[in-house]
């Protein structure tokens, strides 16, 4: 803060300001300007007094105490120090001695902790800022002792007041009442993220003079109130991510001065959060919205609005942004001939139908992006789409449009295209990659993503598809692509085959053509012959997926490797033909995050140097020849979700000793069909931390598990394995981090089934069938309520059903307790007495009211 005191002086002695750090001194010098109120930052009134004094962005650091020279400009009327950075320090409370000022922002300078209540002296203040965000500040200023009611209650002349970022913490009624109490002539309104709670109280309704409204980032859990359709003068209105719920006011969209409208992300999720019922989301869009001439922005994105779009919003003239994607809307969608100021269309994800005619779009001059994805629309896509001067991103996936691709891009700004997952079909057009380039490389060639995959495209491979040298990503997943696997560009960091009708080899050099890829995917292909190792070759490869075609040979030792050199995160091979034993060489610094080899013809034991993989997550090893114990050297991988031994042939106890609790976050636990023996592992059950978590923190830890190559989303690779219900394998084509499963079956345990299982409160799949089991069910399988599916079939178990299991059970969909000896009745209530006699068969004892006859 020396330069702040040191400039304070000079405007003191009406001396020369030397060149500091202030950016919009640096050219002055004193022969030039020896009057301060001659430098840019500096205003004086007649009398000479400085009146303004605009420090803003000035890197001004250092902290602002009471005793700075600051506080003795008393003339001061308006005081600009935003975006500085003055170490979190409080501020001061000599700042309400500034009783002058009329103008005061200290926004984004680095000021933290409790906002002095000697701000309220300042009773001329017009306009206060002391928003801050995160982002540029170190810690978060707080209006808690004093509360809002006593910052404000001097403030009868502001008009504009700027808290975001402010913390809050007031519930509805107290932060309301405590504005329209003392600040009568507000016209802007803005505290976002400031921690304020609903519902929204009456008092509000008192300022009438709002013209901004900004509390995005609060969370109301509360209906927007009929009133603030009266604010007559409203220009602007943020309510994102508030969690608003019932029915928004049809009126809002009445107030001609309405300039811009941000209602996005108060999502109504239906079925998760089923206390948020349908009836009170938020509701359809009116035809007057077609009335307000003055509106330039409207997102309703991610809530849950429905019925047709009208097609008077066409005539919204100074309309430039208009996003309601993720929503319900229906019918076709409107012309927006008039509306031929807007740069930024997002339909996505709704249910739109009918066709995209050429004259919605031909007036669009200036349109940049447009995204019509995810809806159900039909027809061709018209020619003059791609014709439009400044369109650069374009998606049009998953609808159903038809038709043959033939248009030529080369004369457009377009960078990004998506026409994946429709019904197209043809040939893949020939601007896409034989161009004849001359002079720069036109910006659309770089970002080409999913450009045609989930279609009906063909190549033959006389086509040389890839004659660009430069291309960064291609994905031509899901056609009928066949033949050989031509030459790979050089320079693609995305490269996704998968999923077509590639019958050949992999070419031995594949990997030299791989010198920038981070993902490459030749999956579910009809590829066949031994894995190439010039695959070891690619430098940056993170994601590597062959899965489902016909591969054989032994897994190249150098691949193994390649988790350390090059940080490869997922190797995928599963369902081929790969044999002999999986290397011993992963290196300490191992990288892989999926090692997936199911349905291989592998042998040998689990390589002890994979316990180096400290980054695991899914390890899936099934459906292979595997001859070893329980892989207890994994115990330290905490971050294992997913360990799939079934159909080997594992043995010995399925205990790990040690007092280290192996796999806190595994999920999915699938030891069937081996030789293990011994009891039930009744001291793992505690710690195994994903499969007991409560449903609460379960749904806020909801993702799905997957690697990001590069970081970037576009890019991820999706885990996937095999679960057994009902007898048949069933693919898990994206994993849940709340899908849990445990199964055991097929194999010769024996003793009781633990009481404490009911620990594992969030099990979907429990599977103990077929083993040697003794004893009582326990009653405390009645605690795992998310059950679905329930299997302790070929057992040797005892006595009667738990009621416990009947009472509570309400999710239970698959049930089998036959081939045991359980006597009794059935407990014919709720989902118990919906089964079908094979669920409880060849038990000699058993019976009920539910059947006639014993079984």
């Amino acid at each position: 803060m020396a330069f702040l005191s040191r400039l304070v002086d000079q405007i003191e002695e009406k001396s020369h300001l030397q060149p500091y750090i202030v950016h919009k001194t640096v050219h002055w010098n004193e022969t030039q300007f020896p009057d301060c109120c001659l430098w840019k930052v500096v205003n004086c009134n007649k009398e000479g007094r400085v009146v303004d004094l605009d420090l803003f962005n000035e890197s001004i650091t250092g902290g602002l105490d009471n005793s700075s020279p600051l506080f003795s400009l008393h003339y001061l009327q308006t005081l600009n120090l935003s975006y500085n950075k003055l170490r979190s320090s409080q501020i001061p409370s000599q700042f309400g001695n500034l009783t002058n000022l009329f103008y005061l922002n200290l926004s984004n300078s680095g000021f933290a902790g409790q906002i002095p209540s000697e701000i309220s002296n300042l009773k001329r203040l017009v306009t206060l800022d002391l928003s801050s965000y995160l982002l540029l500040s170190y810690s978060m200023l707080e209006i808690k002792k004093p509360n809002l009611a006593t910052l404000v209650k001097n403030f009868g002349e502001l008009k504009e007041l700027y808290l975001d970022g402010v913390n809050i913490s007031a519930l509805g009624n107290e932060w309301c009442q405590a504005l329209s109490s003392s600040v009568p002539n507000l016209r802007v309104l803005s505290m976002s993220d400031c921690y304020l709670s609903g519902p929204f109280d009456s008092s509000l309704q008192k300022l009438q003079s709002l013209s901004i409204i900004r509390l995005d980032f609060n969370l109301f859990n509360a209906p927007v109130p009929d009133f603030f359709a009266n604010f007559a003068n409203l220009t602007s209105l943020g309510l994102s991510f508030c969690g608003l719920i019932g029915t928004f006011p049809e009126k809002v969209f009445r107030i001609l001065t309405l300039q811009t409208i941000d209602l996005s992300n108060n999502e109504l999720l239906q079925g998760s959060l089923p206390e948020f019922l349908p009836n009170g989301s938020l509701r359809s869009l009116p035809d007057s919205i077609g009335n307000l001439a003055m509106l330039s922005r409207i997102d309703l994105s991610s809530c849950n609005f429905n019925g047709s779009i009208p097609n008077s919003i066409g005539n919204l003239t100074q309309l430039v942004y208009l996003d309601m994607s993720f929503n319900n809307f229906t019918g076709p969608i409107p012309s927006f001939s008039m509306a031929k100021n807007l740069t930024d269309i997002n339909l996505s994800h709704n249910d739109l139908t009918g066709k995209i005619h050429s004259l919605i779009w031909k007036d669009l001059l200036k349109l940049v992006n447009l995204d019509l994805s995810y809806n159900s629309l039909e027809g061709n896509i018209p020619y003059s789409l791609f014709s439009l001067p400044s369109l650069q991103r374009l998606r049009l996936s998953n609808n159903q449009f038809s038709g043959r691709l033939e248009f030529n891009l080369s004369s457009t700004l377009l960078n990004f295209l998506d026409l994946s997952s429709n019904n197209l079909e043809g040939p893949v057009p020939t601007f896409t990659f034989n161009l004849k380039i001359h002079g720069e490389i036109p910006n659309w060639i770089w970002e080409f993503y999913d450009l045609f995959s989930f279609n009906h495209l063909m190549m033959t491979p006389e086509v040389a598809i890839f004659n660009l040298s430069f291309i960064s990503a291609l994905d031509l997943h899901s056609n009928q692509l066949e033949g050989e696997l031509p030459d790979l560009p050089p320079s693609a960091i995305y490269l996704d085959f998968s999923m077509n009708n590639f019958n050949s080899v992999v070419p031995a050099r594949v990997g030299d053509s791989l010198s920038s890829a981070h993902f490459t995917s030749l999956s579910s292909n009809k590829f066949h012959g031994g894995i190439p190792q010039s695959l070891c070759n690619a430098p940056c490869l993170q994601v590597l997926d062959l899965s489902n075609n016909t591969l054989d040979g032994m897994i190249p030792q150098c691949l193994i490797e390649m988790s350390e050199t090059f940080k490869l995160g997922v190797l995928d091979l599963r369902r081929n033909k790969l044999s002999g034993t999986i290397s011993d060489t992963f290196s300490g610094n191992c990288g892989l995050q999926t090692l997936n080899l199911n349905k291989n013809l592998l042998e040998g034991t689990v390589p002890r140097s994979l316990g180096n993989c400290k980054s695991l997550e899914v390890f899936d090893i099934g459906n292979n020849y595997i001859e070893d114990t329980l892989p207890c050297h994994l115990r330290n991988i905490s971050r294992l979700h997913v360990l799939v031994l079934r159909s080997n042939e594992f043995y010995g106890s399925i205990h790990c000793e040690g007092s280290n609790a192996p796999w806190p976050m595994l999920q999915i636990l699938d030891l069937a069909s081996n030789n293990f023996t011994g009891p039930f592992p009744r001291k793992s059950l505690s710690t195994w931390k994903a499969m007991t978590n409560n449903e609460d923190v379960a749904q806020s830890e909801l993702k799905h598990l997957e690697f990001d190559a590069q970081g970037i989303i576009q890019y991820r690779y999706l885990d996937v394995t095999t679960v057994t219900m009902k007898g048949q394998e069933m693919e898990l084509g994206k994993i849940l981090t709340v899908f849990t499963s445990f199964d055991l079956s097929c194999n010769y345990l024996d003793g009781p089934i633990p009481d404490n299982i009911g620990i594992l409160n969030s099990l979907y799949i429990l599977n103990l069938s077929h083993n040697a089991f003794i004893g009582q069910i326990p009653p405390s399988l009645g605690k795992l309520s998310q059950l679905e599916s329930l299997d302790l079939s070929s057992n040797q178990l005892s006595g009667e059903i738990p009621m416990q299991l009947a009472d509570s059970l309400t999710f239970l969909s698959v049930l089998n307790l036959s081939l045991n000896q359980l006597v009794g009745p059935i407990p014919c209530v709720k989902q118990f007495g919906t089964f079908l006699e094979a669920s409880y068969e060849r038990n000699k004892g058993l019976c009920g009211v539910c059947f006639e006859d014993k079984f």
